[in-house]
This record gives C-alpha cells, sequence and structure tokens, in this order.
C-alpha cells in the first residue's frame, strides 16, 4: 500500500514528532504547575510564561521559512497545542498560531502585517472569530494582545491598539476581550480583499479551531488521569472505589472519547496540511467532538472526586471551568455540528 494512503488510518507519530511531544510536555510540567496556572487568574494570561515559550520556537514553528518560521505543519502545532492544554497554560498559543499564519498568508507582509510578524517571537496576536457585524468584536485572547487580524465584510484587516483591550470576566479565565474592528477602529490596516481575503481568514479560524480542539484533547486526558489516581486511592467499606463498576466504567467512558477526539483532530491536522479544502466539516466535527468530549470528561473527573472535586482548590474545577470556557469561545459548539451536517448533504447531493 502506498505510504501516503496508508496515512489515512494512521495516527501515530514520527519519532522526530515523539521528540517534540517529550519536549513541550517536559517543559509544561515543569514551568506550568497548577498554581502558576491560578496565579494568572482572572486574565488568564502569563507573559512570562509566554516569552518562556516562544523561546522555545513555539510562537514562529507554524510559519513559513520565508518569514522566519520553521515551517511546521498543523500536526505539529496540535502536538504542541495538546500539551499547553493539558497544562492549561495561560498563553494563547492557538489563537497566535492562526492569526500569525494567516497575516503570512495575507498578500504582502510589509508594513504593519510584517512588524507584527517579526515581533511573533515577543508578543501574541489574536484572531476575531467572527466577522464585524457593526458591533465590537469578542476577541479570545484580546485582553492579552495589541494586534487582532479580523475580517470585515470581505477585507482582512489587521486592527491594532497601544494596550490590550479590558477584560471581560469569565469564569473559564480566558483573556477575553471587546474590540473595535470597523472603520471606527484607531489603527487599522488592510490586508486584503475579496474571495481571497476570505478564504485567508476562513483558514485561520479552521486552525484555531482544531488547535483549541487539540488543547481539549490535553485538557479532558490530564483530568481524567487525575481522577484515576484519585479513585485508586479512595475507599469506601473497605473497597478502593475504582473498583466499583459505577466509577470505573464512566471513566473508561471518557478515555475512549478522548482516544477517538486525539485520532480525529489528528486526522483532520494531516488531511488539512496534504489535502485542503477536500474535506469539508471535518475541523468542525473535531472541534464539536473535542468539545463535547471535554465537557463530558471534566466533569465525570469532578464527580468522581466528591465533595472536593467541586472546591475551588482542587485541580478539578480549573479542568471543569476551562473545558467549559474553551469549548464556547467561538460560539455554541451546536452550529459546527449543523455546518457537518450541511457539508454531508451538499456531497451527497454533489454525488
Amino acid at each position: 500500500m502506498d505510504s501516503f494512503e496508508l496515512r489515512y488510518a494512521d495516527y501515530s507519530l514520527t519519532e522526530e514528532q515523539l521528540a517534540v511531544r517529550d519536549a513541550f510536555r517536559e517543559f509544561f510540567a515543569s514551568e506550568c504547575p497548577p498554581d502558576r496556572v491560578r496565579a494568572a487568574e482572572p486574565l488568564g494570561y502569563d507573559a512570562k510564561l509566554w516569552g518562556q515559550l516562544t523561546e522555545l520556537g513555539a510562537a514562529s514553528m507554524g510559519l513559513p521559512e520565508s518569514v522566519g518560521g520553521d515551517g511546521a505543519g498543523l500536526v505539529d502545532l496540535a502536538i504542541v497545542a495538546e500539551e499547553a492544554g493539558a497544562a492549561l497554560a495561560p498563553v494563547p498559543f492557538a489563537e497566535h498560531v492562526a492569526a500569525s499564519r494567516a497575516l503570512a498568508s495575507a498578500a504582502g507582509t510589509a508594513g504593519a502585517a510584517g512588524d507584527v510578524l517579526g515581533a511573533a517571537g515577543e508578543r501574541p496576536v489574536s484572531l476575531a472569530l467572527r466577522p464585524a457585524a457593526g458591533a465590537a468584536a469578542l476577541v479570545p485572547a484580546g485582553a492579552a494582545v495589541r494586534d487582532v487580524v479580523a475580517l470585515d465584510g470581505d477585507t482582512l484587516v489587521l486592527v491594532r491598539a497601544a494596550e490590550p483591550a479590558p477584560l471581560i470576566p469569565n469564569q473559564g479565565s480566558t483573556p477575553l476581550a471587546r474590540w473595535e474592528i470597523g472603520e471606527g477602529a484607531a489603527s487599522r490596516t488592510v490586508l486584503g480583499t475579496g474571495a481571497g481575503a476570505v478564504a485567508v481568514y476562513q483558514a485561520a479560524r479552521a486552525e484555531w479551531q482544531l488547535l483549541t480542539a487539540a488543547a481539549l484533547v490535553g485538557l479532558t486526558e490530564r483530568a481524567l488521569s487525575g481522577a484515576v489516581e484519585f479513585v485508586k486511592t479512595r475507599e469506601t467499606m473497605g473497597v478502593v472505589i475504582g473498583a466499583l463498576q459505577g466509577v470505573s466504567f464512566p471513566l473508561a467512558d471518557v478515555a475512549i472519547g478522548v482516544s477517538g477526539a486525539r485520532n480525529l483532530v489528528r486526522r483532520a491536522a494531516w488531511l488539512a496540511d496534504n489535502e485542503p479544502g477536500a474535506h469539508a466539516g471535518l475541523v468542525q466535527a473535531a472541534f464539536a467532538y473535542a468539545a463535547r468530549v471535554a465537557t463530558h470528561g471534566a466533569t465525570t473527573s469532578a464527580h468522581m472526586q466528591g465533595g472536593l472535586g467541586f472546591t475551588t482548590e482542587a485541580d478539578a474545577s480549573l479542568y471543569f471551568l476551562r473545558a467549559k470556557g474553551w469549548s464556547v469561545l467561538g460560539g455554541d459548539p451546536a452550529r459546527d455540528v449543523m455546518a457537518v451536517g450541511d457539508a454531508l448533504v451538499a456531497r451527497a447531493l454533489a454525488g
């Protein structure tokens, strides 16, 4: 069988990718314990951690070599996103990668866009996940960045500010903020117009969904790990609770969900790199499924830890709140399920 064809059903990582995973796993284990996650609340952004992450090349690894990047593909980026999600790292990795790659793809990178790409290793940039509609846009990481890529009608723009926008408090402790991205923006540079500009924006939004889905997979697996360790030591009437079917079976369901979500994310990432545009709805399916697995998994983890799991000082609550918060940053995941259905109907009608 041709190796390219075989890759359709092969979700394993290469030796190089395993080395990338292990390097970032070790980094986050050392530099981002739960106490550091809590210290970044309520903003949900740790500038020093972002600086440390960029020193490892994470901020620019997905950019083309022509603009100073490493040319990494979406599978490699998803590996990093999964490790960041497992650590609940308070850094806007998915937003920055999607926005900076859009800047690199936009026609011409001179002027403001070139400046932002040049500073990618120093400060993050974000992406407005919905086109402008006459009102200030909710921007994930908008309270942590000074540069936002957005779509206004069919015009791709870069909006800049002297300081990040004020935080909109939220239970997920994400740096969410409102940005004016229309004609009233203080500093706005047009990056492109027409169908090409819309395509660049749509690709960036899909990449954000893909990397956020990977982060949710990492989050869920780590939440599951915490619950498993808890039920291995807790006893009731002389029996370890992990031996009870009412405990072990729900945790096994979460493990199955994690495995499926990870495979779906990796498949979507590989096909997006190798057959872009040929698999409509696959990225949305990966995101919607990862969001469902994360909210179910984090909830199950909290339940299995009893009263402790619902206390704010328990790590389980960190995972529960972020599973809820990250899943809805781009809107209701149910819309993505509907988009997948529309894509499948369109494909059936076309066939």
